[in-house]
């Protein structure tokens, strides 16, 4: 038994065999966390912070994995078969956790049987934005226009099929506007055609959009919380501008249904305390996210709100890939 071993043998024994059922076996080799998308987006940020301060946590090397493809459901379909004795992670959204399921007719993975909710790590809201060529700056006024120029309305996404989308969806028929809705491959193409004007309207994730308002390049008519974004608080929300909508999105790690119990509490028990880590939370802030702190059992609590909440909207559109 090497030393490590020796001390947590020697204080589980001392504080009794229910103390830290988590720790009983000690990690071994390295800890994986996979961000089902290219580096650079706002996952891929959330998994690295988060590694930074996890190593030290769990006493292993904590390294980031980008497994990016069909719009995040590769990584899902690739990682469900995990052995129980490797240390791997899933870094998901809504995206690949409710959406997909619901509207691939073989998505490649069972989300409830094949994953199980480890940690719940970050919150955004949704905003909805104009080019600054768009002659509104409230979302009344953007709904007159769109109704005086039906030509114009084109809501772009940074995805189709993404919450974004449905999104769109639930404002155009709550504000009783028939638009086209138009996918892109990203948030960085969809924000070149509107600040190019190819584009009038785009839904997209807050913090996709904030950085481009700050440079004046477009205006954030309405965001998605059920109270003002404190990154944008000078923009209302879309129940103040006049419709009754709340929505928001989420980061959380997954582990595959493999890992045993006590692994994943170990590992849900140690992203909880780096999530209340004041540093880590200044850097969340910094990157327009909400950091959250919660258990396996929290998680898996707001997994299942969110698809009684999604799901009847995702059906409702009728929308097929």
């Amino acid at each position: 038994m090497n030393t490590r071993r020796l001390l947590i043998a020697v204080a589980l024994t001392a504080l009794g065999a229910g103390a830290l059922p988590a720790l009983a076996q000690p990690m071994e080799g390295t800890l994986r966390l996979v961000v089902p998308y290219p580096p650079g987006g706002s996952s891929d940020r959330v998994a690295r912070i988060v590694a930074e301060k996890l190593t030290a946590k769990v006493g292993v090397p904590v390294i980031v994995e980008n497994r990016a493809g069909a719009g995040g459901r590769l990584a899902a379909q690739q990682l469900r078969n995990t052995p129980a004795d490797q240390n791997v992670l899933m870094l998901a959204n809504p995206a690949i956790m409710v959406v997909a399921p619901l509207v691939y007719k073989d998505v490649g993975y069972d989300p409830e049987k094949d994953y199980q909710p480890v940690s719940h790590v970050s919150q955004y809201e949704f905003g909805v934005a104009v080019g600054v060529a768009v002659p509104v700056r409230e979302l009344s006024h953007l709904f007159a226009w769109l109704r005086a120029n039906p030509e114009k309305a084109n809501f772009g996404v940074p995805a189709t099929g993404s919450l974004p989308h449905f999104f769109a969806l639930m404002v155009a028929e709550q504000a009783n506007v028939k638009g086209e809705v138009v996918g892109y491959r990203g948030s960085g193409p969809l924000l070149i055609d509107l600040l190019g004007g190819q584009i009038p309207v785009a839904f997209d994730t807050l913090d996709s959009l904030l950085a481009q308002q700050e440079a004046g390049r477009l205006r954030i008519l309405a965001s998605s919380g059920a109270k003002r974004s404190p990154f944008a608080p000078n923009t209302p929300t879309f129940n103040e501008a006049g419709l009754k909508l709340a929505a928001d999105g989420w980061n959380a790690f997954f582990a595959p249904a493999s890992m045993p119990a006590a692994r994943v509490a170990q590992l849900s028990a140690a992203i909880a305390e780096v999530m209340k880590d004041p540093d880590t939370r200044r850097r969340f802030t910094e990157s327009k996210l909400d950091p959250v702190s919660s258990t396996a059992e929290q998680t898996r609590a707001m997994l299942n709100t969110y698809r009684a909440q999604w799901a009847p909207v995702v059906q409702k559109s009728g929308f097929k890939p």
